[in-house]
């Protein structure tokens, strides 16, 4: 149950971080490409590990029901 908490709290610093970068880069697109860009790349990594973060928290929901 720890681990479970842990991970949706972890979830949920990746989420604020991911919507930040997202930000960051929409607002430099007009005046620095080039940091638009890297901010991009961070958040769709970011995205990649929230990905596997949720899919780890379904799978200890899923043993916890049986």
């Amino acid at each position: 149950m720890k681990t479970l908490m842990q991970i949706k709290t972890h979830q949920l610093k990746l989420q604020l971080r991911y919507k930040q970068l997202i930000e960051q880069a929409y607002n430099l697109r007009q005046t620095d490409h080039a940091l638009s860009d890297i901010s991009e790349y961070k958040a769709i990594k970011l995205l990649n590990k929230l990905n596997r973060l949720k899919y780890l928290s379904r799978d200890s929901t899923r043993q916890r029901l049986t």
